[in-house]
């Protein structure tokens, strides 16, 4: 193996990191001034200007408070909860093409960590596998309130997975590839999947809500009847891994909707865009396309919060297993039927 391959998939890997880990940051400074805006409030404004250095306030807070851990609890477990939480959290990153290859000293780098030809099945296997962060800190905290959101949060997961892969299916059946890489290059110029795929697009933004336990789906932390669910008894940075699991959930699922339905870091005369800067600093400006997308996508979660109540727990359920199961079936008839049509014209 080439040591400059290596150092290619180190720089990515650390770049990627640490361009998560801002973005989830500072998607707690932005809920909070998208809360303001809504609300005709001003926000925070004391850290820095405009409180950007919130953040790093609270990052802070987070590390230097004292950690309780409960004594009827299982210390172990109680740790691994969110430690799992967070590391399933960057897993899902790595899949994901951020931009076209990139030319730097006269190599072509992918800006993409690693190119598998299942990558759809890869994050389907991260997501599912986030539910046993939120599972064993439930169960291990030794609380009644944090072991029913935990209950709530594994149900509530398994429910939704069910009609988000059903939507992919419909998918696949037009794009036939389950690399993310191969999906992108197929929506080159206008050819976005959203225009052949509605349905299966807002059953997949319905079920991402769900696995990300966004409002209306927050039921597993749902204070006005669980105290603060399964995280109830966690303080200090332990608190901060969940909250930051769950923004940079956001963040993966943002960038999966951008990459399947979106056209990733496709956009309009990016070919000419290409000529006129050359193979460096072109595909550049697919990187910030992209990530405008994944911010569109973060401003909506964050825009649904302060609009839409929150499901009763019935409801929830009744939404995953007796409409969205339904309509994700039904869109797979229907796109299968589709494309034997025009095959067969």
């Amino acid at each position: 193996m080439e040591v400059a391959f290596l150092i290619e998939k180190t720089v990515l890997i650390l770049v990627l990191f640490t361009l998560t880990l801002t973005i989830a940051a500072y998607s707690t400074w932005a809920e909070r001034k998208v809360a303001a805006w809504l609300q005709d409030r001003v926000g925070p404004n004391r850290a820095g200007i405009f409180g950007l250095l919130q953040p790093l306030a609270d990052g802070g807070k987070m590390f230097f408070k004292e950690e309780i851990i409960p004594s009827g609890s299982n210390k172990w477990l109680f740790i691994a909860g969110p430690s799992l939480a967070l590391l399933v959290s960057f897993l899902g990153t790595a899949v994901i093409p951020f931009g076209q290859n990139i030319e730097l000293f006269g190599r072509s780098i992918p800006l993409q960590v690693t190119d598998i030809n299942v990558g759809i099945l890869y994050i389907f296997g991260v997501v599912s596998l986030g539910v046993y962060g939120i599972m064993i800190g439930g169960w291990a905290s030794n609380n009644k309130y944090s072991l029913m959101g935990a209950i709530r949060g594994a149900s509530q997961n398994i429910s939704y997975e069910i009609a988000m892969g059903l939507s992919i299916i419909a998918l696949l059946l037009v794009t036939n590839s389950l690399s993310f890489s191969v999906i992108v290059e197929q929506q080159h110029s206008w050819h976005w999947n959203i225009l052949v795929q509605p349905l299966g697009f807002l059953i997949f933004l319905v079920c991402a809500f769900a696995e990300t336990n966004r409002v209306p789906f927050d039921l597993p932390e749902c204070e006005t009847e669980l105290i603060g669910g399964y995280q109830t008894e966690y303080s200090a940075f332990k608190m901060g891994a969940y909250m930051f699991a769950e923004y940079i959930n956001m963040f993966v699922s943002s960038a999966v909707m951008a990459v399947l339905y979106f056209g990733g870091y496709n956009y309009p005369g990016m070919d000419t865009v290409n000529e006129l800067l050359g193979p460096t600093w072109g595909p550049l400006i697919g990187v910030g396309v992209m990530l405008f997308k994944i911010i569109a996508f973060i401003f909506f979660f964050m825009w649904v919060r302060w609009t839409v109540p929150r499901f009763r727990y019935d409801q929830l359920m009744d939404l995953g297993w007796k409409v969205l199961i339904p309509l994700a079936i039904a869109n797979i008839v229907i796109t299968a039927i589709v494309i034997v049509v025009v095959d067969k014209l």
